[in-house]
């Protein structure tokens, strides 16, 4: 297959982990609806906006990863594009430019259609550029932060309450508080799915110098961490349902609580990384719904 083939690409982007871009719009976007300010057009370029970021992100990590041998035979994950040989480091690099243009375009046309004046303005540019070198920084260049232990932040902040909290922003153009809670709680789930990864390939990392929060703390005390996010984003969740919403609606998400259960029981019971190596789409599918059903709840009892 030549590289140019879209198959390859599309893999590439690894479409399974976009479900987390998704989650924090929807996210935003349904308390930005509950406070009466949903906007179908932002919350649209705000979820193309998201997935470019998203899909750089995996472009550069894997370019970053490929470049300093990380992604080796003793990775236990899925094979990448250059790991693979199906696509050149020159053509990932072109890939990547590509899809910074078309992440600039789409940002940008939120930026002047959601603001108002030119401190948001300028503001948000800000915060995009930061969420452009940040997707780019995570694996690639001389000290990438995602080999010095700091992706599970940035994971936080991009995921959760830069995604929930500034989708939220730019439909009511103002900033509550309490959006933090459902913004935190879509954020740990986010780093759920970074810390099942890091804890499936965390003797290949250590080999390989990538220092990753799981490599820092070791697998008992990384799948105690990964109990902490299950359970602390559910509390947030519950905060917000019942300082906020007042109405059983607001409850729904607590339906997905078995499926979290069960997850945090097989992790906690997994004795290597190819027995966490299934738990990965399992976190993602956990993650989707949990938000998805927040999401449903906070416009069941809107209405």
């Amino acid at each position: 297959m030549k590289s140019s083939s879209l198959a390859i690409w599309l893999d590439a982007a690894r479409p399974k982990t976009l479900p987390l871009a998704i989650a924090s719009i929807v996210c935003g976007s349904a308390v930005a609806g509950w406070q009466g300010s949903f906007s179908a057009v932002i919350a649209g370029l705000a979820l193309l906006t998201a997935l470019l970021l998203q899909i750089l992100s995996n472009l550069a990590n894997d370019y970053g990863d490929a470049v300093k041998g990380t992604d080796n035979n003793q990775r236990l994950g899925p094979q990448r594009a250059i790991q693979s040989g199906l696509v050149t480091p020159k053509a990932m690099q072109k890939a990547m430019v590509l899809n910074i243009i078309l992440t600039m375009i789409s940002g940008l046309s939120l930026i002047l259609l959601a603001t108002n004046n030119l401190h948001d303005m300028f503001g948000f540019m800000l915060l995009g550029i930061m969420a452009i070198v940040a997707s780019i920084a995570y694996t690639v260049g001389n000290k990438p932060y995602g080999y010095r232990g700091l992706g599970d932040l940035s994971v936080l902040m991009f995921f959760g309450w830069l995604g929930v909290a500034g989708t939220y922003y730019l439909q009511a153009g103002q900033i509550d508080s309490i959006i933090m809670l459902p913004a935190t709680a879509c954020g740990l789930l986010a780093v759920g799915v970074l810390n099942i990864n890091n804890l499936r390939d965390i003797d290949n990392d250590r080999a390989c110098g990538k220092l990753t929060l799981a490599v820092r703390m070791g697998p008992e005390w990384g799948r105690k961490y990964h109990l902490f996010l299950l359970i602390t984003s559910v509390i947030c969740l519950a905060l917000f349902a019942l300082l906020e919403l007042h109405s059983p609606f607001g409850w729904l998400f607590i339906l997905s609580a078995p499926l979290l259960f069960k997850h945090g029981k097989q992790v906690m019971q997994a004795t290597d990384g190819a027995a966490l190596r299934p738990m990965m789409a399992t976190m993602v599918k956990c993650a989707l719904l949990t938000n998805l059903l927040f999401a449903t709840g906070v416009i069941l009892a809107t209405s």
